[in-house]
């Protein structure tokens, strides 16, 4: 039990331990898997089933001892905190994603190409004196594709601009749901948080049918050169973090049907609504930089 002036340590905390062996598990088994292992998938398999595992048991651990009154405002500001230093993780993880893409795009490229300063005169003429700087490009030698390495550049007029609506509209809903549970209006929390979970539902199936027209009708795959792989990588992460996001927000929708939060204590529910503000700033940066650009 947390006071004023002790910190709450948890008892018998084995959901670490049991992280670590799934993580461990889940990225042996893939190492394996990319490695022709047989074992290789059955390993993932297990690991994933760890790892969930331990996130139903140590979230539900946090959400009891949360609801019991446990925690007291130390422990509040760690999880705060805690979220902060997670964001920011994540933001030098897309960061170096946009790195490689501005390095490729704005310097590799043109150099190969024999643009710029001495360098690209000399990487152009000792390395691939045919090349042509264009961009988007899948390489001197035209890999992946279609047949001749052809292929075609997603527009960003589509399915990229229905969903940046559909993903700024979710960012005004959970903003909307947060104003009605700090006015205890717990109709207008759930109104908010199901429509926000719809939308990011929406959006994780419009990506899909975009990368199914990709690979079937465009000839652009993950192997398809340097925009093809700098496309796919970024995207698909971004992809996966509006399903986590979503996950988590209709984790939070049960709790506040559950009567979980009130107007001054809902971490659980801004920690939620910030991850998914980050989702949405980041989408931005894909729809300018990858897209539209």
């Amino acid at each position: 039990m947390a006071t004023k002036t002790a910190y709450y340590l948890p008892h018998k905390a084995s959901h670490p331990i049991f992280g670590s062996i799934g993580l461990f598990t889940l990225l042996a088994g893939f190492s394996n898997y990319l490695n022709g292992s047989p074992a290789g998938a059955t390993m993932m398999w297990v690991g994933a089933a760890i790892l969930i595992y331990m996130l139903f048991g140590w979230f539900g651990t946090v959400i009891r001892e949360s609801v019991a009154g446990e925690y007291n405002d130390q422990v509040d500001a760690s999880f705060r905190m805690g979220m902060i230093w997670f964001i920011a993780s994540e933001v030098f993880f897309f960061a170096a994603f946009f790195g490689a893409l501005h390095y490729a795009r704005m310097y590799s490229v043109p150099w190969l190409g024999g643009e710029g300063s001495a360098l690209g005169v000399e990487t152009h003429q000792y390395l691939w004196n045919t090349f042509e700087s264009v961009w988007p490009t899948n390489g001197p030698a035209h890999i992946g594709g279609k047949e001749g390495g052809h292929f075609e550049a997603m527009s960003a007029w589509g399915i990229p601009a229905i969903n940046t609506l559909i993903l700024l509209s979710s960012g005004g809903t959970v903003t909307w749901a947060h104003w009605g549970l700090l006015a205890g209006n717990r109709g207008q929390l759930i109104k908010g948080l199901i429509v926000t979970v719809a939308l990011g539902l929406l959006f994780v199936a419009l990506q899909a049918f975009e990368y199914h027209e990709a690979y079937t009708e465009m000839g652009l795959t993950l192997g398809t050169g340097i925009y093809g792989s700098t496309f796919f990588m970024l995207t698909g992460f971004h992809g996966l973090h509006v399903t986590i996001g979503a996950i988590i927000l209709a984790v939070v929708l049960l709790r506040s049907l559950k009567g979980h939060f009130s107007p001054e204590h809902h971490f659980a529910f801004e920690a939620a609504a910030w991850y998914w503000h980050f989702v949405d700033v980041v989408w931005l940066g894909l729809f300018i930089f990858v897209y539209w650009l």
